[in-house]
């Protein structure tokens, strides 16, 4: 059984540090995208996907959730965000 879309209570309120955790999972993929292909158009999705999890972020720490789990994705965005700026040096360099 699935759960309505128009429930009483937001997803995204009950569970924020699962939604911090997804949106960086997807940044990941992002920038894993970004990095086997190159181009301006996937570097600004995967830019995208990044301020979503930063705010993501922002909502987990304000409902002081999983806080251990907030911080070990926080390490890890930060991994990509460093990922994705080499990305970008290689795609202007080759402009």
């Amino acid at each position: 059984m699935t759960k309505p879309k128009h429930s009483s209570g937001s997803w995204k309120q009950d569970h924020p540090s699962t939604l911090f955790g997804n949106s960086v999972q997807r940044a990941e993929r992002a920038v894993k995208q970004a990095m086997s292909h190159p181009q301006e158009i996937a570097i600004e999705h995967a830019f995208n996907s990044i301020e979503h999890a930063e705010n993501a972020f922002q909502n987990a720490l304000e409902h002081n959730e999983h806080l251990d789990m907030v911080e070990q994705n926080k390490d890890h965005l930060e991994t990509i965000k460093q990922q994705l700026d080499e990305v970008e040096q290689i795609v202007e360099e080759q402009q």
